[in-house]
């Protein structure tokens, strides 16, 4: 068979579990080189915790280096109690928020999908999650998270004051709003965008901007504007009603991690962090799990390697141009459930409970 060309694929295990479900990776990636002729070039660097460890620094400059020539990077997960007492700048999770800033990962695409051999396992009644589908577009590199000033200060009276800002442009309000719009033209043509416009002068921007570029090149686009909090509550009372939520980065971290409850488990959903096209059509990317490096099941060989896997398949499909085979790889992972084999975490009567090495073997052999 004809070799395609050489995709690299930078593999950042990290800390907790990280190691062992980004290992069920380099299985997969290993499996399509040899049996779909693909030919990925991948490679293991340290990052968070680990590379605290063993460079005293969260990340390094040649890992960044890295990072930055390759067609995806994939991360497994970032800190742990290990490191709880760091200086706030040099704790493991800031190797994270600089491949953000730096790689211009401006897009965090968070897929809640309940699962339909999974529904029971939702907080909420079956009618009320099944089928559930929802994409959530939060921007990434902006907002609150960044604004200058920010810090902590003594004022009068031996007090102190902590400041955060909170600030968007038009271009970064459209530039991620385009994301959104791009996203529902393929799924039904729905974006819900939400704010805090009522209480908020960036969130009348946001408003407004979103409004303005759908009008301009969106007009078969169907937007909804929602206030932040109303969402939060429409997502627990009738989440079906989205399709693609767009917000902020305050707002959708909360309401990203609120969707992802309604599935059932963390252990499932993976993310996507994108950057703009470069000149060569090229865009800089990082995949990664929703699940955090659990520390209490580290080294159990018990930790859940779906959502990691998952992440491999949104890389396959808005990184590496492979939708056949990221269809391939979703498809297995669904035969897997199918099959009754579940990891600790999604347990139920009268399932099998498989480790995360067991998982990861049991969806290679449903690829073909």
């Amino acid at each position: 068979m004809i070799k395609v060309k050489t995709r690299k694929i930078l593999l950042l295990p990290g800390d907790g579990i990280g190691p062992e479900v980004v290992r069920e990776v380099k299985k997969i990636l290993t499996w399509f080189n040899k049996n779909k002729s693909l030919d990925f070039s991948f490679e293991e660097e340290l990052i968070g915790g680990a590379s605290i460890d063993a460079n005293k620094i969260p990340i390094t400059d040649e890992v960044f280096f890295k990072s930055l020539q390759s067609d995806a990077v994939i991360l497994g997960a970032c800190g742990g109690p290990k490191w709880d007492n760091l200086e706030f700048t040099k704790k493991p999770e800031r190797a994270l928020l600089k491949l953000r800033k730096e790689l211009k990962l401006f897009a965090n695409l968070r897929p809640a999908i309940c699962f339909k051999q999974l529904v029971d396992s939702s907080s909420l009644k079956p009618e009320i999650v099944s089928g559930l589908d929802i994409m959530i577009v939060r921007e990434l590199t902006g907002g609150i998270y960044f604004g200058e000033p920010r810090g902590i200060e003594p004022i009068e009276n031996n007090q102190r004051r902590g400041i955060n800002t909170h600030t968007y442009t038009t271009d970064e309000i459209q530039r991620i709003a385009r994301v959104a719009f791009d996203l529902a033209k393929k799924r039904k043509n729905k974006v819900t965008s939400c704010e805090k416009s009522n209480v908020m002068e960036a969130g009348v921007l946001w408003r407004e901007e979103v409004q303005a570029l759908k009008d301009k090149e969106y007009a078969k686009i169907e937007l909804h504007h929602m206030l932040a909090d109303n969402c939060a509550m429409q997502l627990l009372r009738n989440p079906k009603q989205f399709d693609v939520i767009l917000a902020d980065n305050l707002f959708g971290d909360m309401l990203s991690d609120e969707a992802a409850m309604l599935t059932g488990s963390l252990g499932l959903l993976p993310s996507a962090s994108l950057g703009a096209k470069d000149k060569n059509g090229k865009i800089r990317s990082l995949y990664e799990p929703v699940h955090g490096s659990a520390p209490d099941i580290t080294g159990k060989n018990i930790a859940n390697p779906i959502a990691t896997i998952l992440s491999l398949s949104m890389a396959l499909r808005y990184s590496l141009d492979l939708d056949k085979e990221a269809d391939l790889l979703e498809t297995a992972v669904q035969k897997v459930l199918d099959d009754g084999l579940r990891t600790k975490d999604i347990l139920s009567s009268g399932k099998k409970e498989v480790s995360t090495t067991d998982m990861g073997d049991a969806i290679i052999a449903k690829l073909k």
